[in-house]
């Protein structure tokens, strides 16, 4: 049986995937052949990674009997395209290392990798929410809002990784000062703004209240005028942070993904936001939830080996 092979590296699991090859011929009702988790345990530092990373594929390879002729991985961060080395990962230890070369090396197998931000805009694209739409759109972009703000560029339906291997990060340009230091080193990105930390910790600037984002809906609903504050930031510097990626890249679809994307403001008054800072007189794209959840990222990694 011919298969295509992901592994989702995340701060804290490590998931992974075996697809059968024609995973394409009915994307509604697609089930993996075999799909299995381990904990990242990143404390211990690079190399143990790595090895997590091995126990993984071979966990795969006993359930399955098959083996990967080659292995898509999704990563925090980013592979330098000039240099060969990570750079823009939260989980800091991978952060230099010439992951790629040394996942081959241990594997002995090819590894293409991405961002897991461009993994969930292809998985997206190709099997969730815009295949489901029955859209043939020339352009997606894929949003990530949720620990982090990151986000990843599909053109017709492949993946736009660019010239430095940032295509697509919103999540670290400018959008205000009030967001404070970043941990890219920068201050007041977009991440700092309308992360669901940023969020929280603008409630609790207000209140004293340390509470997550999801409680601060609920009390927003409840009327309670610190949360709407708190959601209207959220909601002014959506449309703000979005307007700007719609009018460089103009794509036909965005979905939304992160635990932000379930806030069902966003694609109501989250719109009207949108269509206030755009440079255009109405608003086209279509802005959607995302279809398959966390499971994106992996499926996302399994298909590089398909593009």
């Amino acid at each position: 049986m011919q298969a295509i092979w992901g592994i989702d590296l995340g701060g804290t699991k490590i998931e992974g995937v075996v697809l059968p090859a024609d995973w394409q011929r009915d994307v509604e009702h697609l089930k993996p052949i075999a799909r299995l988790r381990i904990d990242t345990e990143a404390s211990q530092g690079y190399m143990h990674i790595l090895h997590q990373i091995r126990k993984l594929l071979g966990m795969l390879m006993q359930e399955t009997g098959l083996k990967p002729a080659r292995l898509g991985i999704g990563t925090p961060g980013t592979l330098d395209p000039v240099t060969g080395l990570m750079k823009n990962s939260n989980t800091v230890c991978l952060n230099g290392q010439p992951l790629k070369k040394d996942l081959e090396d241990l594997l002995q197998i090819p590894v293409i990798m991405a961002n897991d931000a461009n993994c969930f805009a292809l998985a997206e694209s190709r099997l969730g929410r815009v295949a489901r739409e029955k859209l043939h759109p020339e352009v997606v972009f894929g949003v990530i809002m949720g620990t982090g703000v990151g986000g990843g560029l599909v053109v017709r339906n492949h993946l736009i990784n660019g010239a430095q291997g940032i295509a697509g990060e919103w999540g670290h340009n400018f959008l205000d000062e009030s967001g404070g230091p970043c941990y890219c080193g920068k201050t007041g990105c977009v991440e700092t703004v309308i992360s669901g930390p940023a969020l929280e910790r603008y409630y609790a600037s207000l209140t004293g209240e340390q509470l997550k984002l999801k409680t601060i809906v609920q009390r927003f609903h409840q009327h309670e005028v610190a949360a709407a504050q708190t959601i209207e930031r959220l909601l002014e510097n959506f449309g703000k942070a979005l307007s700007v990626v719609i009018n460089i890249v103009d794509p036909d679809v965005i979905v939304l993904g992160g635990g932000l994307a379930n806030i069902d403001l966003l694609y109501t008054e989250g719109l009207q936001r949108i269509r206030k800072y755009v440079f255009n007189n109405r608003l086209d794209t279509r802005i959607y939830p995302p279809a398959l959840g966390d499971s994106a990222g992996v499926f996302g990694a399994a298909m590089l080996v398909s593009e």
